[in-house]
């Protein structure tokens, strides 16, 4: 596939805590911007998030993916890293980097980063698109499967490695699960009026459709759509699923592009 500008090179931001790398495409201000928020322990240069960015550009919308600190290309080490940082991360891209109303578009924790990005930015987020959203996972999906042993590990020892299906093993540490717990959010409704598409698997070991469904239950807004893949693992990153997660930013970008052109002004035609 031939290369595209802000597609294949990074660039680099200073970030809250170090130089973030980012790729970024302009697009017509008169149209929703998108900004792309991975997984934990994950990068910006995967399928879905390539394929989007590739989307957006044929569209002629603004696109803006990027790594979290200890992430892919972005300074840092991983295990550095916690909840409070890469919502701060997050936060310095939307402002920074994007203008005008965004859908922000999160795949297993960058859902519950979305979703924190949108509870701290209301004026600026227009809608999000979850991809089997890990919404309080350093708790629900971490802490609570853990046994006595992983427990005591984490606590004594600050960290225990982690096995992953996904690749090689990784620290989770005592302060990601502590600073975890001042961003829990459903136990409590989520004050968010936005609309919301989640795509979640119906075969996800990591991310259950029971605790997607939670989400579904806590969000305060009835724009809500719940679409369960029957056959669907946690990545979603099937031709077949990245072409659902596509038409799903799509048609909810469509939706909420009127709020994009009236913030763009009369000119923007």
């Amino acid at each position: 596939m031939p290369s595209a500008p802000g597609v294949d090179a990074p660039s680099f931001t200073n970030g809250p805590s170090g130089r973030l790398a980012v790729r970024t495409s302009k697009g017509d201000p008169g149209r929703c911007g998108v900004v792309w928020l991975g997984g934990f322990h994950s990068d910006m240069t995967g399928e879905k998030a390539t394929a989007l960015h590739r989307a957006a550009l044929a569209d002629g919308r603004a696109f803006v993916r990027f790594d979290y600190s200890g992430h892919g290309e972005s300074a840092g080490r991983f295990e550095d890293g916690d909840i409070s940082a890469w919502r701060a991360d997050a936060l310095h891209v939307l402002d920074r980097l994007t203008t005008g109303p965004q859908v922000l578009v999160g795949s297993s924790m960058g859902g519950w980063i979305a979703l924190l990005a949108a509870l701290a930015r209301p004026e600026r987020v227009a809608g999000l698109v979850l991809l089997a959203p890990a919404a309080d996972f350093t708790e629900r999906l971490m802490w609570d499967r853990f046994d006595e042993d992983a427990r005591r590990s984490i606590v004594e020892d600050g960290r225990r490695m982690r096995p992953s299906a996904y690749g090689d093993p990784y620290p989770i540490t005592h302060a990601l699960i502590r600073d975890g717990r001042s961003w829990l959010i459903l136990d409590r409704p989520i004050p968010i009026e936005v609309p919301i598409h989640i795509l979640q698997g119906g075969a996800d070991p990591d991310v259950p459709p029971d605790h997607a469904r939670r989400l579904v239950d806590a969000v305060t807004g009835s724009d809500v759509v719940f679409t369960l893949i029957k056959d669907g693992d946690h990545r979603l990153s099937r031709p077949v699923d990245i072409d659902r997660l596509i038409a799903a930013v799509r048609a909810l970008c469509v939706r909420v592009d009127p709020q994009a052109a009236r913030a763009a002004g009369p000119t923007s035609a």
